[in-house]
């Protein structure tokens, strides 16, 4: 979030802007934008609602959720829901005529479309 936000001003050169969609609560997504000083918007997508149009949902497995009830994340209360789901980390480039000009997601949550992708999108 923090690398994209150094290319906002790019962005916005290029006609384009910035938002991100969280599965967290709106207080929780405000949270992460004030902490990560990000001056674009986060919006919360309650439920994964909009994440599962893009098929990008996946259930926590019962190991994993015990890992992060050991370390104190109670996602549920994250996420203000009692799913345990998470969406894939995506990243999508959507041009006027509301088509996605370039799509990225990888269920490897440390791996994020980088950001010159996205200007070098923009300038075609």
């Amino acid at each position: 979030m923090r690398a994209y936000q150094k290319i906002l001003p790019e962005v916005q050169r290029l006609g384009g802007s910035l938002m991100a969609i969280s599965p967290q609560s709106p207080d929780k997504s405000q949270a992460t934008l004030l902490k990560n000083f990000l001056e674009y918007e986060v919006l919360s997508d309650f439920g994964n609602k909009a994440a599962r149009q893009f098929g990008l949902v996946y259930q926590v497995p019962e190991w994993v959720r015990d890992i992060y009830v050991s370390f104190g994340v109670d996602l549920p209360a994250f996420n203000a829901e009692q799913s345990w789901e998470l969406p894939i980390p995506g990243t999508f480039v959507v041009g006027r005529e509301r088509r996605i000009m370039l799509g990225y997601a990888d269920s490897d949550a440390h791996n994020r479309l980088e950001p010159q992708a996205i200007l070098d999108t923009l300038q075609r």
